[in-house]
């Protein structure tokens, strides 16, 4: 069979959301696949990964990456089979770590671009998940910003997603208490189940004392990912030389004006003075050459010896991709979010 015979399904950026992305905003077309050139390869997209810089991508505004221009297709990692390889490296059957974007079908460059995976050593998933991206930048944002020293207090929110959760474990690995902060009492109690020391709802009414009562002697290292009203919760409970990794902001990034209310500039630079707090935003990548080897083994051993649990939020069928990274950034998903495009031939 030739790739001209394969039809790709891709979903293109047609405008630019105000506030949630909605429907409008993404264009769904069909088009033929072409035969990969010498030194290319020819893949099938098994998993898309959704995240919330995708977000960010959608938008006009500067950045740390250029945006998404529209009529491309949305961009995202995927873990890809390859159907047809006219590279040395790569051959019909291997499974790799990609980053083709929302769309079936993809014809790239092998070499660097690509990274095979092996389907025996963790499921191929885990590639774009805590194996991946979001695990990798919980890792190097806690340890390389965060700095946990054992009996400190680090706290998390959206922590039942693919970064929260991971920051928590590897506190705990790392001797740390856990405070995990999510929405809803499922979330809650899965945090639970991670070993987290605390787990609070950032949705009860009375999550600012609980918060208070679970770190008593204040917080030593919050890793942000959320903003809102949960920062507006943790701030003063930071303790003296707290460390905050600033890794997202989740709750504004649907946001079309500034939040109502006083301006709080002044009490946060007030409190960044009088606590000489370190507050660092941080992009992954920034890391990789001082922290990724170490990371995939260590990770990797803690998922074998079960000190690393992780949870996977599996949608069926590209087209639900926009609907799904609409839910995801209001909190919809459980775990990490993917949508199986093809059928994963791996699983077990």
């Amino acid at each position: 069979m030739n790739a001209t015979d394969y039809q790709n399904t891709r979903i293109l950026l047609s405008s630019r959301p105000e506030g949630e992305p909605i429907a409008k905003n993404f264009h769904i077309e069909t088009i033929d696949v072409q035969e990969p050139a010498e030194g290319e390869v020819l893949l099938r997209t098994i998993y898309l990964s959704l995240d919330p810089y995708m977000r960010g991508r959608m938008s006009s505004a500067k950045s740390y990456a250029a945006p998404v221009e529209i009529g491309d297709v949305m961009e995202g990692g995927t873990v890809s089979e390859v159907v047809e390889s006219r590279h040395p490296d790569f051959a019909a059957g291997n499974f790799v770590l990609s980053h083709c974007g929302w769309q079936s079908y993809a014809v790239v460059p092998g070499g660097r671009h690509l990274r095979k995976l092996d389907p025996g050593s963790a499921p191929i998933s885990t590639a774009v998940g805590v194996l991946g991206m979001p695990g990798f930048t919980a890792y190097a944002g806690l340890l390389a910003i965060g700095n946990p020293q054992q009996g400190e207090t680090v706290a998390v929110a959206a922590a039942t997603g693919p970064v929260g959760s991971m920051v928590g474990q590897l506190a705990r690995i790392k001797g740390a208490n856990a405070i995990g902060i999510a929405g809803g009492a499922d979330k809650v109690a899965f945090l639970r189940e991670l070993g987290f020391d605390e787990a609070l709802d950032h949705r009860s009414p009375d999550f600012k004392a609980q918060l208070k009562d679970a770190a008593p002697k204040g917080i030593d290292v919050y890793f942000e990912n959320v903003g809102g009203a949960v920062w507006d919760a943790i701030l003063p409970r930071l303790n003296t030389y707290a460390r905050v990794p600033v890794c997202g902001l989740v709750a504004h990034y649907n946001d079309t004006q500034m939040p109502a209310g006083p301006d709080q500039m002044s009490k946060l630079m007030r409190n960044i003075l009088t606590k000489s707090l370190t507050i660092r935003g941080f992009i992954q990548n920034e890391f990789v050459k001082d922290y990724y080897k170490t990371f995939q083994q260590d990770v990797a051993g803690w998922i074998a010896s079960g000190q690393i649990k992780y949870r996977e939020d599996i949608v069926t069928g590209l087209d639900n991709a926009p609907e799904a990274f609409a839910g995801l950034l209001t909190g919809k998903n459980f775990g990490k979010l993917l949508v199986e495009v093809a059928p994963d031939s791996t699983r077990v």
